[in-house]
Parts: C-alpha cells; sequence; structure tokens
C-alpha cells in the first residue's frame, strides 16, 4: 500500500507537537493535524516543569518561551488541613539555580506548534470524524473535515493519538476508559488582585478538599491561575459540584486575605485527567497513543506535560527505527513502561498517603521547620530525589520522626 505520509499525529498539544518536532528530526514525513486554529487555551494549572523544561532545551525552545508571557517560580508553599504553612525554595541548600515556569498553555502550546509548524505539515481547524483501517483490520490513517466542511483522508502506517482525555482516536479504537478510581477532575480560573508572592506557587491541602488540593499559581502581570484537583470518585462520594468546591475554598477563611480584592478574569471551567495511576493501553495495530490519550498523567501532582512530550518524543523515536513494522507499537509500549512505569508507580503510592491528613499536616509541619525535610520535598517536587528513596518508607520515618 502506498501511503500519504509515515504517520499522522492527530492533537497538536505538547505530545503531537512534541511527536512532530523529533519526526522532522528523524527524517520522517508526517501530518500533524488538530481541530483547533492556534493560538488556543487549553485548561491547565500552567506550570511548566521538570522533564518539559529538558524537552524545550532539546528542542532549543527556551529562550523562545521565557521571551513570552510567563512568571519564574523560584518557591513552593504548602498549607495542610491543620493549618500549617511552608515555603520552601526550590533550591533550599544553596549552590545552584532552580526554577521553572508558568506559562498559560495558549503561550507554551502556540510556542510548541509554532516551532512543529516551521518543521512538518500542519492542518489546522480539521476535525477528525474516524480512523481509516486497511484490509487487515490495522489503522491506515484518518478522515475528516476540514473548517469549510470538506471531507478529506489521509493516509499512513502509523496514526499517533494525541487528542487528549478523549482523542478520537482512543475511542474510534475502542480504548477509551474513564474509571473514576483513577481519574481526576479539575477546575481552573484566572484572577487578578489575589495577594501572593509573584516568585512562588501555592498548594494548599484543605479540609473541604481531600483527597486533591486547591491551587494558587502566579502568572504574567498580575494574572494568578487558581484551581481544584479532586479525585473523580471522592468527588461523586461527596455529591457536590466541583465548581461550587472551587468558589468555597476562593471564600474559605483557610487562605486569609488572598482573594480579599481579586477579581474573577474568566469563568470556572473544569477538565479531566487520566492518570497513570492505571495501566492503561497504549498502543494497537497500527496506532500509538500519547500524553493524556495514553494516560500518562503523574497521579500526585496532576502534571502531564512532561510525560506528554516524553512519550511525542518516543513515538518518533520509535517509528523512525522500525518504520512500517507492525511490531513497531509493542517496542514503543515496552520503551514507554520502561521509562515511566516506576515514576508512576510511585507517584500513586505518594498519591494514597496525601489522603491521609494526619500525615500531610505531619509532612508541612516538619518542612517548615526543618531543612532537610523541606531540601527532600524541593528534590521530590523537582524529581532530583532519586527514585528508591522516595520508594522507601525508611526515608519517610528518619525524616518525619527523628
Amino acid at each position: 500500500m502506498t501511503y500519504d505520509y509515515d504517520a499522522v499525529i492527530v492533537g497538536a498539544g505538547p505530545a503531537g507537537s512534541t511527536a512532530a518536532l523529533y519526526a522532522a528530526r528523524h527524517g520522517l514525513r508526517v501530518l500533524l493535524v488538530d481541530k483547533a486554529e492556534f493560538p488556543r487555551d487549553k485548561i491547565c494549572g500552567d506550570a511548566i516543569s521538570g522533564r518539559s523544561l529538558e524537552f524545550l532545551e532539546e528542542l532549543d525552545l527556551r529562550e523562545t518561551l521565557e521571551r513570552g508571557p510567563h512568571a519564574r517560580i523560584d518557591a513552593i508553599a504548602f498549607s495542610s488541613p491543620n493549618g500549617a504553612f511552608a515555603r520552601i525554595p526550590m533550591n533550599p541548600n544553596g549552590g545552584g539555580s532552580a526554577f521553572f515556569y508558568v506559562a498559560r498553555r495558549q503561550v507554551f502550546d502556540g510556542v510548541l506548534f509554532q516551532s512543529a509548524r516551521n518543521a512538518v505539515e500542519t492542518l489546522e481547524g480539521f476535525r477528525v470524524d474516524d480512523v481509516c483501517r486497511a484490509e487487515d483490520g490495522r489503522v491506515a490513517g484518518v478522515r475528516g473535515r476540514t473548517r469549510d466542511g470538506a471531507e478529506r483522508t489521509f493516509t499512513a502506517p502509523w496514526v499517533i493519538g494525541a487528542g487528549g482525555f478523549s482523542s478520537v482516536v482512543l475511542r474510534k479504537t475502542g480504548l477509551f476508559d474513564n474509571d473514576p478510581d483513577h481519574w481526576i477532575v479539575a477546575t481552573r480560573a484566572y484572577y487578578r488582585g489575589v495577594s501572593v508572592p509573584r516568585d512562588t506557587i501555592e498548594i494548599h491541602y484543605l479540609h473541604s478538599i481531600q483527597p486533591g488540593y486547591f491551587w494558587i499559581f502566579p502568572l504574567e502581570d498580575d494574572l494568578v491561575n487558581v484551581g481544584v484537583g479532586m479525585l473523580h470518585s471522592a468527588l461523586k462520594r461527596k455529591g457536590v459540584p466541583l465548581r461550587e468546591v472551587h468558589r468555597r475554598a476562593v471564600e474559605s477563611a483557610a487562605l486569609g486575605d488572598r482573594f480579599r480584592a481579586a477579581e474573577p478574569q474568566t469563568g470556572i471551567v473544569g477538565w479531566n485527567l487520566p492518570v497513570g495511576s492505571k495501566r492503561r493501553p497504549v498502543q494497537g495495530p497500527g496506532f500509538l497513543l500519547a500524553g493524556d490519550a495514553a494516560g500518562l498523567i503523574d497521579p500526585f501532582f496532576g502534571e502531564g506535560i512532561g510525560n506528554a512530550m516524553y512519550s511525542g518524543k518516543l513515538a518518533a523515536a520509535v517509528l523512525a527505527e522500525a518504520g512500517s513494522d507492525p511490531n513497531a507499537g509493542a517496542l514503543y509500549e515496552r520503551r514507554l513502561r520502561a521509562g515511566l512505569d516506576g515514576e508512576l508507580r510511585l507517584s500513586y503510592r505518594l498519591q494514597r498517603i496525601g489522603r491521609i491528613k494526619p500525615l500531610i499536616n505531619l509532612i508541612v509541619s516538619k518542612a517548615a521547620a526543618s531543612p532537610e525535610v523541606a531540601g527532600w520535598v524541593s528534590g521530590m517536587m523537582m524529581g532530583t530525589v532519586p527514585i528508591q528513596q522516595l520508594a522507601n518508607p525508611l526515608t519517610y520515618g528518619r525524616l518525619l520522626f527523628k
């Protein structure tokens, strides 16, 4: 069979655009499509940290992001259900720089997509309606409609589904799975006039949001990203709409005067996060899943951009190596599991620990008083503490109970 492309990538967010950029470096002929037209908004916490920064460096895009609107974050502040508060520098022991960014996804995704648009063929405003299949049943392309309603079909030996939690590739291959025990629901709203430091993100473990947390992430020009994330199953048990949980949290006495002069800039909007506490299928005959479509979101922190970019880079590398070999999907899955499963299992363990209020109270209190505990928490957030240490209960005992 003669194909139009080596791969069609559906979804131009971090996973899809990253896959396209690395595919171009490998010399692959790809088409990147998205139903939206860029720049476009994406509901998110907007933090760009850890692994994401490594890929920006590799793709020579970090300076491009820095030239755009963003906030540079040097510290993380936590509060616990009992009211303890700790502000932890990213590098509490000094001796170097450690920071990350908060940038609206309209900005961040725009940086990635603009670079991808310069490297590969792209098609915006294209709604994929279905996948195409070869005679043996393998996925062999996509069909859909352009912004003016014209029907188009594009063929390829591989389709990369990178369209988020409700990816059309995910749904048309029968792999969509909304498991409330492994699914976080979240809200986001933008405010101005919130009384917080501009170099610090805040994460609050409030009584009304358990298991889950409330965040305040500064952005550019007095803008602040505010949101709530909760496990879907826990939210169902509470029987309270998440937007109402968000509103109550903003008005909570536990947050003091932070929102006394706050002015909402948007409404409260919600989205879904399939987290990596459950192994979901990530490939099948003729297709690979990347990013949120593959369920790679960190179960504890709710961060998905870094893992999305990792999966996009890996998908491009595997297809460059294996080409149209039907075993490329299995190779992609093995490498993805090897690269991420350990971290995701650990994060799920931390998520379960985070449901224990007395332990959260203890950790935050200790972090406020002990530079060693503060350094451990900072390293955990920045990904510099080895997994073996985080997975070892003796680490917690030594730090928290000595």
